[in-house]
């Protein structure tokens, strides 16, 4: 079928949920136009002065941009922004979810898939936020101590609360991206996890987004804190998420569909990103911290001495060679890699992602990606990382 086809389908679907009452949202990402700001774009129905509208919120890098349209005018405008200035939607309704990928380069796909939303849309429109992990019906979230016994986020705690909310929204499109398998449970490593804030998140939006429960494990060195976030799920009877020991370059994975690494200090990213890669993982999201094995070796070109020789500078052209080599190397390696802004700046300094998605990729591609990553460090004198070793990439001259 042609890309027209699959869009006049899922337009199509859209106009039933509108009619029927039955669309909760439609999320449109992988931005294709000209503003480079632009992240995605959300719509949601809401009712004003009576009657039914579309609620467009534009994401961009430092705001929120949010238009109201009568649905004609709505679905008219979503029809144009297909291929033209979005290559992806997801439309969530309370009967089933279909998913529109037109990317150049790929065959155009329509996927329908069950529903993640039962419950019917709320049509209030009182400019607050749609939370992906909702403060009720979670109370892991209250024995995080992320929420109080009201079920609202506690003082000091609304940090970490965006950056839960702000993760789902990422990862959800990636997952649907990555096709996991729909025949069997999904099985998910957090790696470096911390206190679980997140992995509880993502056991909970698995549980709602798959017709198999995911089983998700968290491995954290801290025996406390894996202790901690195991009594957590038992005292919830979350059978299916489990906590363990462990480091990351220790851990040994099976076969993984999907492995996350948030803010693994230094090389302990490189560890991750090769676990995935090794235990073939669909889908790898990390989050980098700290780059001091390149930073230690990176030499300045000659027509960027001058401007590295502010120590910031360089620190900031460090992060950026170690992770553009990162992006290389995992195309390499088959997968489709992607670096974007995790969570606004003012949140945390470490606001950097990287993505992978495992993808038939020819073998070409896969040298040519190699090559990259020889030729980037061969420029920054860089001589040895720890991904490259690992994958058994030579970057000596």
């Amino acid at each position: 079928m042609t890309q027209h086809s699959f869009k006049s389908q899922f337009i199509d679907r859209l106009q039933a949920a509108i009619t029927e009452g039955t669309l909760v949202r439609l999320n449109l990402g992988s931005p294709t136009g000209r503003d480079r700001s632009l992240r995605n774009l959300f719509i949601r129905p809401v009712r004003l002065r009576g009657q039914l509208h579309l609620s467009f919120v534009y994401r961009h890098a430092t705001r929120d941009v949010t238009k109201n349209h009568l649905p004609a005018d709505g679905v008219t405008l979503i029809s144009e922004l297909l291929g033209d200035e979005f290559a992806d939607a997801f439309l969530s309704a309370t009967t089933g979810t279909a998913h529109l990928n037109l990317r150049k380069g790929r065959q155009p796909k329509l996927e329908l898939g069950p529903a993640e939303d039962t419950a019917a849309p709320d049509l209030d429109h009182d400019h607050q936020k749609t939370r992906t992990v909702r403060t009720q019906g979670n109370p892991w979230l209250q024995d995080l101590g992320v929420t109080g016994p009201d079920e609202k986020v506690r003082p000091g705690m609304e940090a970490k609360y965006r950056q839960i909310h702000r993760f789902i929204e990422i990862v959800s499109p990636l997952l649907r991206d990555a096709r996991l398998p729909n025949d069997r449970p999904v099985s998910v490593v957090d790696m470096g996890c911390g206190k679980g804030y997140l992995t509880f998140a993502l056991h909970e939006h698995l549980k709602r987004a798959l017709p198999h429960h995911a089983r998700v494990q968290g491995i954290e060195q801290r025996v406390e804190l894996a202790d901690a976030a195991n009594r957590v799920a038992s005292n919830h009877q979350l059978d299916s998420l489990q906590f363990l020991t462990g480091t990351i370059g220790s851990t040994i994975l099976q076969p993984t569909d999907v492995v996350v690494a948030l803010h693994a200090c230094d090389t302990a990213t490189d560890d991750a990103l090769a676990k995935g890669i090794e235990a073939n993982a669909r889908l790898i999201v990390v989050a980098p911290c700290c780059h001091r094995e390149v930073a230690g070796q990176l030499v300045a070109p000659p027509v960027l001495a001058d401007a590295l020789r502010h120590g910031i500078l360089f620190q900031r052209e460090a992060d950026f060679v170690t992770d553009a080599l990162r992006a290389c190397l995992l195309e390499s390696a088959g997968y489709e890699a992607r670096v974007f802004e995790f969570i606004s700046p003012e949140h945390t300094a470490k606001n950097l992602m990287i993505s992978a998605v495992r993808r038939d990729v020819p073998q070409p591609v896969r040298v040519a990606a190699r090559e990259k990553a020889t030729a980037l460090a061969a420029f920054y004198g860089i001589r040895q990382q720890r991904l490259a070793r690992l994958l058994g990439v030579n970057l000596e001259p």
